[in-house]
């Protein structure tokens, strides 16, 4: 985000903000040179509904090197009148691009090396290579519907953000460490945070599914070795579910697993990774979507989030990790620019929907290693 102060004094904001109020916001207290001096506060209340004065507000302001933002403080609401607009810079389509290959190579080459090769060797490379290009093209499609999901429903709403980046990582499990997009401006409200947030599980999920259920279809239900290790993966209610469908048994069992097919394991991670971004707290999709349903009430959900996931890191030592990345990501909560309007029923129904989703796919213990 590209944001351009304006240091002009701010005693002639009063000039042009009052007769633009006249009837929309009944001005009680006003302060100059709020929040470091880059911004006038007037507080009072509206007359009029906070989305409606909004719409109407923000172009006029805009107009006059501002950007505006309503809040809500103890009890009044409170017009913010910023002395800087936010130009976003052009989208960098390089670093993308190599960032994916990378990625590709990184994951290929991770599922090679320690899931397909018996040795190492070429004959064993060229043998496994048919499995590792499945599992990193169905990965690959999985994260990218993922990250879509955001881009377009961003554009959809008038957001600049960034393409996707693919995050190369060989020493992870897959090979990366899923991928990301970077918002480049500022949500005008509560409804676009929550879409914006949504709509990146949403669409992993529509291509997840179906890639899951065919790859649960051509993995194999085998005896658990005697011998040797091997990895385990973790059952969230969703995955359970679905090998039951599928296989007509619960696994694992005492004596027998599901042995995953390539597209099963990278739709597996797809579910992780889904269940990962809906965690309610920070600067992951759940936290918009949390703060987007609970304005500023969401810090005492994201440090509940944190405690539960910190207890959890006795069962698995990676929620410690997550615990810690929570802590410092949820200094910086993104907050809408109205703060006011409240989300309709639909919308509401959304978050409920993705909490719902969150219980479904979360997985206590993601992967174990049985020696």
């Amino acid at each position: 985000m590209n944001q351009q102060p304006n240091t002009l004094a701010h005693n002639d904001d009063l000039e042009w903000m009052t007769p633009l109020l006249r009837g929309i916001f009944e001005i009680q207290d006003v302060t100059m040179g709020a929040r470091n001096g880059m911004a006038t506060r007037l507080r009072g209340r509206f007359l009029v509904p906070s989305d409606r004065a909004y719409r109407t507000l923000a172009p006029a302001f805009a107009a006059h090197e501002r950007t505006l933002m309503l809040r809500r403080e103890k009890g009044q609401d409170v017009i913010l009148g910023l002395a800087w607009v936010n130009r976003p810079a052009p989208n960098n389509h390089w670093l993308p691009a190599i960032l994916a290959l990378l990625s590709v190579a990184s994951i290929l080459g991770t599922y090679l090396l320690s899931y397909s090769m018996e040795e190492l060797t070429w004959a064993a490379a060229r043998a496994g290579l048919s499995q590792a290009a499945q599992f990193t093209v169905a990965l690959v499609i999985v994260l990218l519907a993922h990250e879509m999901g955001h881009y377009l429903a961003a554009r959809r709403l008038g957001l600049a953000v960034t393409l996707p980046y693919l995050i190369p990582f060989p020493m992870s499990p897959f090979g990366t460490m899923g991928a990301v997009i970077r918002m480049k401006d500022i949500p005008p409200n509560k409804r676009a945070m929550l879409l914006t947030g949504a709509a990146g599980p949403l669409a992993g999920l529509v291509v997840t599914l179906p890639l899951l259920i065919v790859g649960l279809l051509l993995s194999e239900v085998r005896p658990l070795p005697t011998t040797g290790s091997y990895m385990v993966e973790g059952n969230s209610l969703l995955y359970l579910c679905l090998k039951y469908l599928v296989h007509g048994q619960w696994l694992p069992s005492a004596t027998h697993d599901l042995f995953m097919h390539p597209l099963a394991f990278a739709s597996w991670a797809g579910l992780l990774v889904t269940s990962f971004n809906l965690i309610p707290a920070g600067q992951l999709d759940g936290g918009h979507i949390a703060y987007a349903w609970l304005g500023s009430k969401a810090r005492y959900l994201t440090w509940g989030v944190i405690a539960v996931l910190a207890g959890l890191g006795f069962v698995w030592p990676g929620w410690f990790l997550w615990a810690g990345l929570i802590f410092v990501l949820a200094r910086n909560q993104q907050e809408p620019l109205d703060g006011i309007t409240p989300l309709k029923r639909r919308e509401i129904a959304i978050a409920i929907g993705l909490l719902i989703v969150l219980v479904l796919t979360f997985t206590p213990v993601p992967l174990r290693f049985i020696n």
